[in-house]
Order: C-alpha cells, then structure tokens, then sequence
C-alpha cells in the first residue's frame, strides 16, 4: 500500500502553533493534500494525550486512526544538557507502539522536565540516557534525532551540537537508524556525510499550523502497521521507503549564514573570509546548514551513494497559486482555488508531482500548471533563507535558473510513481 507519511509536526499545545491543530482538522486537510498517514504529536502532553485517547481508534497493530486518515504514536522533545564540557541542545523524535508504552515513556521524561509546559518538552536528560530509559521501558520504540542540522537545537547543530551520532547516542548509537534532514538541508548536502550513509534520511514537515503539513513527507510503500514501519526504516529498504518530498533547502530559514537583526547574509566562503564574524555587529555569525555540512563533509558536492533514495523537490501548492494570481498565499482567494484542485484532482501531492500538466491547465489556468511544471524541473529563483529568516521562492520571476540536481535512471523510475 503506497502512503504519504508526515511523521512529525506539533499540537496546538505546542507554543506558536495554531488552534487548529487538532485531530479532526488536521484529519481533513491530510486527505485534501494526499497525506495518509501522520505522526500524533506531542504524545508528552497530557492534555493533548487525552484528545489522542478519545478521537483515535486502533486500526493496525501500533497504528491509530481517524476518519480514514492514519496515526503513529511520536512526540518531540527538547534534550538539554552538558556532555564535554559544554552545553548540548538536541531535539529527537520518539515513536511508540501503544498507549500503556506512551504512559511508561511519559512517566520517565516527567522525572526531566514538566511535561504540561510545552507540547514539545524541555529535558534536562542526555540523548544517550533517554534512549536507555525508553528501549528499557518499550524496546520497539524508536527515536530519529530531528532537522539534524539546524544550528541551535540538532545533532549536528553548529551552536549546540556534535560531530557524528557516535558522540551524542554512544553505545546506543546503533539503534539509531534514521535522521531527519529538515527544511534547509536535502539528501544530495546528507550523502556527502558518508557517516549517514546507513541512515534512512527522512523528511517531515514539523508543521505549526495545517496548512504546512506535508511541506516535506515521506512515500511508503507498505502494509501499515508500527512494526512495518520500523523495519523498513531501519533496513532501509527501497522497496518500501520509496522516496521524499523535499521543500527547496534554500528556502529553509537556516540555509545559509548570517545575522538577522544586521540584515547580513552569506554563504559559507564569504563567511570564512570574515572569520565566521558579523562585520555589522562584530558577534559571530549564526553559522548555517550549509556551512556545517561543508565543515564535516568527506565528499564532494554532487555525490550520491549506491544506496540512496530518491527525493522530489516541491513547492506547495497554495505559494504556486499565490503567485500565480499575484495574492497572499493565506488569502480566502487562494483556500479557495487550492480546495477546488485538490478535490478536484486526488490531493495536492497527486498534482504537484503526477497529473499531467495540460489537466491542471484545464481546470486550474495555464499560470498554475505552468508554475508546476517549473517546479517540477527546478526551474526557480530562491532568495536563501538564514539565520531564522526563511528563504523567498518564485517559479515565475524572469531570472529563474534550473536548480534541479541531476537525476538518474532510478530516479526517473520513481517519477513515474503514482499513489492512485
């Protein structure tokens, strides 16, 4: 069974994240985008935790459901500690296969932190530590450290984080199997890291609201259940993690380097020439994604490994419109056109990435299905995003350079791919 899967996002008892993150909003608006299957949330929270257990009903072993739209048990924390001498702020994703084990779970981290302050709670409990205490109290659970390169709080975080997976998990580290790469990084910056090259890079949206849910995803192809999951995570298995959907990594608002409030932007050779130094304010700079790939990458730019699964580059759907009619994208307008296409046309990913252009054109205008096929082939201008200010993407601006990467045979096998 072919399913989109966004496996982390947050609840509306998650700080900034809109109210209408609940089960039956962000039920509905998966089937409209085409999402199948998606990761609860914020499982640590009690009040959210007693929403999971009234609307959701067990369908396959270790998966929930609700009106036809699937669930699996995850929650993100914030681990927040001292290892080496210094300060390490690392966010990971849990998964778990039951109610009675999130109970066992959250009985734990409430030993670290208040669990009923955030959605996403604060710890103060060593990655290495946690990872014990859980697979001792639910050995299937799993953890994927999250947007692994995002400075601040990641495993590879240029401020707060390590050098490899062995440093931060340490004899727990073979249970680590998956990593999500996060919105200003994509596969092709992860295979030059060949420590990854036994992880299965995932992409989820960490969604605040639900209208960016899916902005990056997963395609599965398998027999639902927790246990499935897991292994096809954990083998990496392309005959069942068939692929992800990637936001453009420039537009990610930690792509390059710089300082927002000195409206200062590099990339990381100009930021080398300044000695990694504001030369507005004379702080260092917050030292992008980018840059931190390039200071423990052992490959060149460009290279892929035999094993790596393939990715699609997309932009979501209501931006295309957006631009297309030159309105805001959260306008009535634009709800409007999007809801009409992705009924109309089996859900947003179906259009973004498999329906012929000219059927798009046909019930939505040749300005959108023009801005889809340029997607489609990287054909785009990105201002790139830095230092929490997110990047700006157009498909229509005159200067459009194709950034799309090369692709191979199997690649384009996959482009052939379809959910319906």
């Amino acid at each position: 069974m072919k399913i989109i899967a966004d496996l982390h996002l947050h609840s509306r008892f998650s700080r900034a994240t809109s109210r209408d993150m609940r089960i039956p909003q962000m039920a509905r608006i998966a089937k409209l985008k085409g999402i199948g299957l998606l990761g609860t949330t914020d499982f640590t929270h009690p009040g959210w935790l007693d929403e999971l257990n009234r609307h959701l009903m067990e369908a396959e072993p270790g998966l929930y459901t609700y009106e036809d739209v699937k669930f699996i048990l995850a929650s993100e924390v914030s681990n927040i500690y001292t290892r080496g001498g210094a300060l390490r702020r690392i966010h990971n994703v849990i998964f778990s296969p039951s109610f009675e084990d999130v109970e066992k779970i959250n009985k734990f981290l409430g030993r670290f932190g208040t669990l009923t302050s955030d959605g996403r709670p604060t710890l103060g409990l060593d990655s290495e530590a946690m990872l014990e205490g859980i697979l001792s109290l639910s050995p299937e659970s799993f953890i994927i450290p999250a947007h692994i390169w995002t400075p601040w709080f990641a495993l590879f975080g240029s401020k707060s984080g390590f050098d490899s997976i062995e440093e931060c998990f340490g004899k727990y580290s073979g249970e680590i199997f998956a990593v999500e790469t996060g919105l200003s990084s994509d596969p092709p910056m992860n295979w030059r890291l060949s420590a990854l090259d036994r992880m299965t890079l995932v992409s989820n949206s960490d969604a605040h609201s639900p209208a960016r849910m899916g902005r990056e995803a997963n395609i599965l192809d398998i027999e639902p259940s927790f246990f499935e999951i897991k292994d096809a995570l954990k083998k990496k298995d392309p005959k069942r993690m068939l692929a992800t959907i990637e936001f453009f990594p420039q537009e990610g608002k930690y792509h390059y380097d710089g300082h927002r409030n000195c409206n200062v932007r590099f990339t990381p050779t100009e930021s080398i020439e300044k000695k990694n130094i504001c030369p507005v304010c004379g702080k260092p700079l917050t030292l992008g994604v980018l840059h931190r790939i390039e200071d423990l990458a052992d490959r060149p730019e460009g290279y892929r490994p035999e094993n790596a699964i393939p990715f699609y580059s997309i932009i979501p759907l209501a931006e295309i419109i957006a631009e297309a009619k030159g309105i805001g994208r959260d306008t009535a307008g634009v709800a409007k056109i999007y809801e009409h296409i992705c009924t109309s046309l089996d859900g947003e990913f179906n259009v973004l990435l498999w329906t012929d252009p000219e059927e798009i054109a046909k019930l939505a205008g040749k300005e959108i299905a023009e801005g889809i096929e340029r997607m489609r082939k990287g054909q785009v201008k990105v201002d790139e995003g830095y230092d929490g200010v997110f990047g700006k993407i157009s498909v229509f601006a005159e200067d459009t350079v194709d950034k799309k990467p090369e692709t191979t045979e199997e690649d384009d096998k996959h482009e052939q791919l379809s959910l319906f």
